[in-house]
């Protein structure tokens, strides 16, 4: 039939007129009887009735990939997974396993595209243990005091001294052996101490880089496990941009970044009503000799390293501390806003 002429069939009561013409195949409902319909159902089959609803699907397709590039069309769909598939707090779907991650932002594609908001930074440089708690626990404060009008924070130190943390687990073996233990590590000239986050006993001292992110994972929709995970993979992805590509983390119950059976990179938190407080500390030029008295979190027959004994030269908390600030921001999709020292 050619395009453009009309053809009407009618036939007795209940069938149906078949139109052609530019546009395809219409039906109008008409008189006709089981003749009609059959006919009807004929020209509807026929090969010019497939011709035009092929060419309108086409037609539809075009309009919607114009519209929605980058959108449900196939295209998108192939564009999307050559990207990282990441949420708004920069964890990947099955980072931990069994852990699920609500829906989030995407990852920014460029050095500041589609970032969160601000994280504030918090340089404390050489501080003591005190002075690092005070300003996480003014970050923390803040968060639960103004919700979502208060920013969260970052707080980087390097312990002034050695110094020892037990996480709520304490060091093992009863209380006694605890105080014991606890005397020896003070006669050797360190500062001992118990915190609230998880894990054992480890050691902390300068030349070590530590990290105490103070962040809402309710705002982030993140669960706690997978801000684990976040964090191992920080620590990771530094290590990695500082020169050590087998820098890895390990299944659980290891945490942490290792390399090999060697810990480089220890990690411990606490949440409390979806606030972080305390983190992760990377060993940059650390005196690992201070390890020898305990059993670093608990874990026997493993060893320590650090940046520099793996990389053979000297690596400072200062070197490390750029690239490490790079990977944060990647990591947790946010910018960093500088706020030298303490809070009141």
């Amino acid at each position: 039939m050619k395009e453009g002429r009309t053809e009407k069939r009618e036939g007795g009561k209940g069938g149906r007129n078949i139109e052609e013409g530019k546009e395809g195949r219409k039906e109008v409902e008409g008189r006709g009887g089981k003749e009609g319909r059959k006919e009807g159902r004929r020209k509807a089959g026929g090969i010019e009735g497939r011709k035009a609803r092929r060419k309108k699907r086409e037609g539809r397709k075009e309009k919607v990939k114009g519209k929605r590039k980058g959108g449900r069309t196939t295209e998108g769909r192939e564009a999307k997974k050559e990207g990282e598939n990441t949420c708004w707090g920069g964890v990947a779907r099955g980072a931990w396993p069994g852990v699920g991650v609500a829906r989030g932002r995407p990852a920014a594609k460029g050095p500041a595209a589609m970032r969160g908001p601000a994280v504030r930074l918090v340089r404390l440089g050489r501080a003591s243990l005190a002075e690092s708690l005070r300003a996480q626990e003014a970050g923390a404060a803040a968060l639960l005091r103004a919700g979502a009008a208060a920013a969260e924070r970052l707080v980087l130190w390097e312990p002034r001294g050695p110094l020892y943390t037990a996480g709520l687990r304490g060091a093992g073996g009863g209380a006694a052996a605890e105080a014991a233990l606890a005397g020896r590590l003070r006669a050797l000239g360190a500062e001992v101490a118990r915190v609230g986050r998880g894990g054992r006993l480890t050691f902390h001292g300068p030349g070590q880089l530590v990290a105490y992110p103070v962040l809402d994972l309710r705002r982030r929709r993140l669960a706690l496990r997978a801000y684990v995970a976040a964090l191992e993979r920080l620590g990771r992805d530094a290590c990695r941009r500082l020169g050590l590509p087998a820098a890895r983390a390990l299944p659980p119950p290891r945490t942490g970044v290792w390399l090999g059976d060697r810990k480089l990179c220890a990690i411990g938190v606490h949440c409390g009503r979806h606030i972080t407080s305390h983190g992760l500390a990377l060993n940059c030029c650390t005196d690992l000799t201070w390890f020898d008295h305990i059993v670093p979190c608990g874990l026997e027959g493993l060893g320590v390293t650090s940046l520099s004994q793996e990389l053979r030269r000297h690596v400072s908390v200062e070197e490390a501390t750029q690239p490490f600030l790079e990977v944060f921001q990647e990591v947790f999709n946010c910018s960093l806003s500088e706020e030298p020292g303490l809070e009141e």
